[in-house]
Formats: structure tokens, C-alpha cells, sequence
């Protein structure tokens, strides 16, 4: 029962916390102005994350036990939600911005929150060693900025990050990774109750703040419970349920590479874009998006049936 009242009580304080969220994005300035890389016509508040931190936070401290692993990743996500709040009302060069996630990253890797082999299906695993930290850090920045990206139509972001969520709290539950389950469940109901102010037409955007805080918590949750497994495809699950948001990434990555652009230059040839192009309108796109997302979370999580890992 402990797994429903989480759900539901992160669900209900974001529900009333996010119209103070928005009212607060308006009185400190933190709105998104329209401009020709974006799709939105209109001025609009963000901030989101804060709304789905407060029901996050507030579920964990009624049930959560906590471990100095699960401090780790509060404290990292608190930190990364607070630069993403920071850049949403002033903004923050790239470069600075990558550096605070590193440093948020460098956190849970000091609690314990680490990769610390990579699966060899050949011969066992093969240690990491030195490498082990740089590698979550490399792993954790990666997928934050990966939801960060495809944060481009209402709803989108929000929607993979629960699609995935979800998905890791039912695969987690079943490995006896009971915190990583619970708390990505509390995350779970913070971002559906969001969605209600969220999907197309937004009333708020998730902003740094929410987009950060959400791909920072996926690829921490990640870190805590599926990649500790010590076969291969604990390794490749979560790239597989991670799929959108990591392949239009790396396309993005290449694309501007290739055309000898700024790496982290925001442009409008990513997969959403790229829909809307094609004559979608902006919620057939979300809704096809996260029809391809739940068809790679069904996939890893037949494949984590078929090893006997799911009854």
C-alpha cells in the first residue's frame, strides 16, 4: 500500500502546488518568451519543476526510509533544480550550466550513487575502477541533457520522463529494488498531476528547471537500480527505455557536428520538429511520441521477462 499513497500524495500536492508554481513564474520573471526556434505564440510562466519537487519531496518524507544513496540523489536533484530555476528567471551561459550538472552528478556519485561495472556478455563484467565515477557522471549528464532537449511541445518531456519512470518502478519492484521503485513512483504522480497543467495547451512549461530535475532523476534512478544488475542487459534496459530522448540526442549531436554548429546551439530539426514539418498537428506528435516511447519500455520489459526477471 505504501507504493499507492506515494503515488497519490505526490499527485495531489503537485496538483495544488503547480497553480503557485505559475503564479510565482509570473511575479519573478521566470517566462518564456516566443521567438522563431520555438513553437509556442505566447509568453508563458515555467518554473514546472518546482511544482513537481515540492510533490516529490513532500511523498518521500511520509514514506520514504532513507538511505544516504536516496540523500544522495535529493540533494543532486536539488541542486540541479535550483540551476534549472536560475536559468529559467536569468538565465545561465551553457557552458556554466553544464558545469552545475557535473557538480550535481559529482554529488550522488559521493553518496554511493555509481556505475561501477560495465556487463561483458563474453566474460563475466569488467570492472571500472578509476573510471567508475567519471562514467555516472558521464551517464547522468548525458540523459539530463537528453530529456532537456526533447523538451520542445507541451507535454512531451513530461510524458517520456513518465513513460520511463514508470517503467523503471515496475522493473526495479520486481529486481528487490524497493526505494528506487517508490521513489520513481513519487515521481510518477508528480509529473501526470503536472501534465494536467502541462499537455498541449500548456499553461506551463517545465522549464530547466523541470526538464533538468526530471532527466537528472531518470538517469540517477537508473544508476541506483537497474545498472547495478551485473548482466548485460542491465545495462542495455534503461538505454532501450531511454530511447527517444538518447537518439534524438545523438542526432542532434552529429547534425550540428556536421554542419560545423555550436553543440549546444538550440535549433528545429529535432523529431518533433521534424513531425510538425510533415503536416502533424502539435498533439499528434506528443501522442505519437510516447506511443514510440511506451513501444521501447514494452520492449524492455518483455525482455526482462523473457530472462525470468518479471513473473
Amino acid at each position: 500500500m505504501v507504493y499507492l499513497y506515494t503515488f497519490f500524495l505526490s499527485m495531489l500536492v503537485t496538483l495544488l502546488a503547480t497553480p503557485l508554481v505559475i503564479k510565482l513564474a509570473y511575479r519573478v520573471g521566470a517566462l518564456d518568451q516566443p521567438d522563431n526556434r520555438k513553437v509556442h505564440r505566447k509568453i508563458m510562466p515555467r518554473l514546472g519543476g518546482g511544482a513537481i519537487y515540492i510533490g516529490f519531496i513532500i511523498s518521500l518524507i511520509f514514506f520514504m526510509d532513507f538511505n544516504l544513496q536516496v540523500l544522495g540523489i535529493i540533494l543532486g536533484g536539488t541542486l540541479i533544480l535550483i540551476l534549472g530555476a536560475v536559468d529559467d528567471i536569468w538565465g545561465i551561459p551553457p557552458l556554466l550550466k553544464l558545469k552545475g550538472q557535473v557538480v550535481a552528478a559529482l554529488v550522488v556519485a559521493a553518496f554511493g550513487v555509481r556505475v561501477n561495472f560495465l556487463s561483458n556478455p563474453f566474460d563475466g563484467f569488467i570492472e571500472l575502477g578509476l573510471l567508475t565515477i567519471p562514467f555516472t557522471v558521464l551517464w547522468i549528464v548525458a540523459i539530463t541533457n537528453a530529456v532537456n532537449l526533447i523538451d520542445g511541445l507541451d507535454g512531451l518531456a513530461s510524458g517520456i520522463s513518465t513513460i520511463a519512470l514508470a517503467t523503471f518502478a515496475v522493473i526495479s519492484f520486481f529486481m528487490g529494488q524497493p526505494l528506487v521503485s517508490l521513489m520513481a513512483l513519487a515521481l510518477v504522480g508528480s509529473v501526470l498531476a503536472f501534465l494536467k497543467y502541462n499537455f498541449f495547451p500548456a499553461r506551463v512549461f517545465l522549464g530547466d528547471s523541470g526538464s533538468l530535475f526530471l532527466g537528472f532523476n531518470v538517469a540517477s534512478l537508473a544508476v541506483f537500480g537497474l545498472l547495478k544488475g551485473v548482466t548485460m542487459v542491465a545495462f542495455v534496459i534503461p538505454i532501450i527505455v531511454l530511447g527517444v530522448p538518447l537518439f534524438d540526442t545523438l542526432f542532434a549531436v552529429v547534425r550540428r557536428y556536421l554542419q560545423r554548429e555550436p553543440i549546444f546551439q538550440a535549433d528545429k530539426e529535432h523529431i518533433h520538429h521534424r513531425l510538425l514539418k510533415k503536416g502533424f498537428s502539435h498533439r499528434q506528435v506528443v501522442v505519437l511520441i510516447y506511443l514510440i516511447s511506451l513501444c521501447f519500455s514494452a520492449s524492455a520489459l518483455l525482455m526482462f521477462k523473457n530472462l525470468s526477471i518479471l513473473p
